[in-house]
């Protein structure tokens, strides 16, 4: 009370002489006012903790001929008593404090690293992080995710390394130098904000990277189903973006590639349900080496590149494999597989529109089309069944034109 009672004074006398607009004393005078405030506040503030372990300290000492002259068992379960009171989370086995952190979600954990040193470092371990940024972040984040996330940290070593960051830390102006002799941590500690860590969290940890992709600051690249929030024209298709978590509503921002000379596209709200990590390493520009063409067959299902021009990136579009107009579609008498022609259909298109069908050399696959169609590019066959039932759920509720 008395501490708080001496702050308010300090802070009432600070304001209550507020400076002229046009100074006639050196800064310096202004300075020695706050030096002096502070000065007092620590004073105030240390000398109650001197007072606080001294009468602590004589309390220990006048009770320790007491519990020695008393010939009874009380004192011995007042013994016991404190030692157990003592015991702390630390004292546990090993196996149940392994037990008990992996059970804290992320914020548990990155509470319980502020408690001491020996749980700060095992709360931020890895083994124990891996689990929540597979859990949560799994699925979208993939190898380029990955790369991203390495060239982020190298740039960010780099620009300390360089000393870039540490002049920023430097205290600035005359109280800053007294900062760096005063003998009271209080002050040193309010003249830095108190942001300085004891021990900074290592940059290339997985909980670093958790709490990056949280933080939104952090753009990585991803897919996203249908979008430009469902618009028609890209319905049942997945594009790359440049990702950044909105963790306040729980979705997220998607930056697009530009198209031709439109601007960078920005679309808000996106919901996780709407993103994955990219399938293959191919770049929205480049085409993807297709490896599945030998074993393509009526019935499979598939994803093509297809872009409007040359000048835009490619998205991947589903479809299925479809039957030759000659076969008729007899499965037992189908010799569509032994084609040297693919018949690719898009059943989301209703039967004569000009996106319904296209046709593809099995053999020797380049990208195929014109500037009124389009261009076709590689093809991935798809294998799982999430992925196809993930295709099954975006389906759109009425047959396109």
């Amino acid at each position: 009370m008395l501490f708080l009672l001496v702050s308010f004074l300090s802070f009432v006398l600070l304001i209550s002489k507020p400076l002229p607009l046009k100074p006639l004393l050196p800064p310096w005078v202004d300075e020695m006012r706050l030096l002096s405030v502070l000065f007092w506040q620590e004073f105030v503030y240390y000398s109650l903790h001197w007072l606080k372990n001294c009468q602590l300290t004589s309390r220990k000492v006048f009770r320790f001929p007491f519990i020695m002259s008393t010939k009874k068992v009380v004192p011995r379960v007042q013994e016991n008593v404190e030692e157990t009171s003592g015991m702390t989370i630390l004292d546990l086995p090993e196996l149940a404090l392994e037990c008990i952190l992996g059970k804290l979600s992320p914020a548990g954990l990155a509470n319980m690293a502020c408690v001491c040193s020996s749980l700060r470092d095992r709360c931020r371990s890895d083994h124990l992080w891996e689990r929540h940024m597979r859990e949560k972040w799994g699925p979208v984040i993939g190898r380029a995710a990955r790369r991203e996330w390495e060239w982020y940290i190298s740039s960010r070593k780099g620009s300390l390394a360089s000393g870039g960051a540490m002049a920023s830390l430097k205290p600035k102006g005359w109280m800053g130098s007294i900062s760096c002799v005063w003998p009271l941590s209080w002050l040193k500690s309010k003249l830095d904000d108190g942001n300085r860590p004891s021990s900074p969290l290592p940059m290339d940890s997985i909980m670093s990277w958790y709490l990056v992709l949280e933080s939104g600051k952090f753009w990585f690249p991803a897919q996203v189903y249908n979008r430009e929030n469902g618009h028609v024209g890209f319905l049942l298709s997945c594009y790359d973006a440049e990702l950044s978590y909105d963790r306040h509503a729980d979705t997220f921002y998607a930056r697009y590639p530009p198209h031709g000379r439109r601007p960078v596209k920005i679309e808000e709200g996106i919901e996780w349900d709407r993103l994955r990590a990219p399938p293959v390493d191919t770049p929205a520009h480049d085409l993807h080496v297709s490896d599945c063409l030998n074993d393509l067959r009526p019935g499979d299902h598939i994803e093509i590149q297809w872009r409007r021009s040359k000048e835009f990136p490619y998205g991947w579009w589903y479809g299925v494999v479809g039957h030759l107009e000659s076969c008729g579609g007899n499965e037992r008498h189908c010799r569509c597989h032994k084609n040297d022609t693919i018949i690719l259909e898009f059943n989301q298109y209703t039967h004569g529109s000009r996106w319904r069908q296209a046709a593809i050399n099995r053999k020797d696959h380049q990208e195929e089309g014109n500037e009124t169609d389009g261009f076709y590019g590689g093809i991935r066959k798809l294998h799982g069944k999430d992925e196809i039932a993930m295709w099954r759920r975006l389906w759109p509720n009425e047959i396109l034109e």
